[in-house]
C-alpha cells in the first residue's frame, strides 16, 4: 500500500515522500497517528510547499550538524569518579554525563548523540564516538580520573577550619577581664559595712 508521509519518519522517509508499507501498518498506525495519508495527487499537491520547506530545513540542519561534529572532533571530557585501587569504578560513566560535560565546554552534543556500547567502568582515557547522523560522526576522548583527589582537597580545607576555634578561648579571656574589673568595685561596699556595725 502506498502512502504519503505527512511527517518525517526515520524508518520510512521524509515529509512528502510516497512510500510503500503494509496495509496493516498504514491502517493501524500511520494513518490514525496523522503521520501519513493516502497517496493521491490532491494530497501530494497539498503537501508540495511543506515538502519544499522541510527540505530546506533539512539542509540547514545538516550544515549545523556538520559544524557541530567538526568543532567537537578530538575534544576531551574529563570526569571524576570513585574507584578502587585497581581502577575499577564503583559506579559508571554514562552517555548523559559525557554529553553534559561537553555541553559545559560549549559544544553542541545531545545525549542521544553519544554512542556507548556499554557504560565506562574503569579509570583512564576512553575513545567515544558521537554520531550526529548515519554518515556523520566525531570522535572524542573521555578521561576518567579518581574522585579521591578532589575529596582530599576538601578534607585539607576542612582541616584548616579548627583555626577558627582558636578565637573561642580568646573570647573567654575577654569575658574574664570584666569580671576582674568588677571585683574591686564589689570590695568597696564591703569596706562601708564596718562603720554601720560600729554604730549599732
Amino acid at each position: 500500500m502506498k502512502v504519503l508521509l505527512c511527517e518525517d519518519v526515520k524508518t520510512l522517509g521524509w515529509l512528502g515522500d510516497v512510500v510503500s508499507v503494509s496495509e496493516g501498518y498504514a491502517r493501524n498506525y500511520l494513518l490514525p497517528q496523522g503521520l501519513a495519508k493516502i497517496a493521491t495527487e490532491a494530497n501530494q499537491k497539498a503537501l508540495a510547499k511543506d515538502k519544499a520547506k522541510r527540505a530546506e530545513q533539512r539542509i540547514h540542519e545538516r550544515k549545523r550538524m556538520e559544524e557541530a561534529a567538526k568543532a567537537v572532533e578530538g575534544a576531551e571530557a574529563v570526569l571524576a569518579a570513585k574507584a578502587n585501587e585497581q581502577g575499577v569504578l564503583f559506579g559508571s560513566i554514562t552517555a548523559e554525563q559525557i554529553a553534559a560535560n561537553l555541553r559545559s565546554q560549549g559544544f553542541e552534543v545531545a545525549d542521544d548523540v553519544v554512542q556507548l556500547p556499554e557504560h565506562i567502568k574503569r579509570l583512564g582515557t576512553h575513545s567515544v564516538i558521537l554520531k550526529y547522523d548515519k554518515d556523520l560522526s566525531a570522535a572524542v576522548n573521555v578521561v576518567v580520573v579518581p574522585a579521591s583527589a578532589s575529596e582530599s582537597q576538601r578534607q585539607d580545607s576542612k582541616r584548616g577550619e579548627p583555626q577558627g576555634d582558636v578565637s573561642a578561648p580568646a573570647s573567654d579571656e575577654g569575658s574574664n577581664a570584666p569580671s576582674e574589673q568588677n571585683s574591686p568595685e564589689q570590695s568597696q561596699p564591703k569596706a562601708e559595712k564596718p562603720p554601720e556595725t560600729a554604730e549599732k
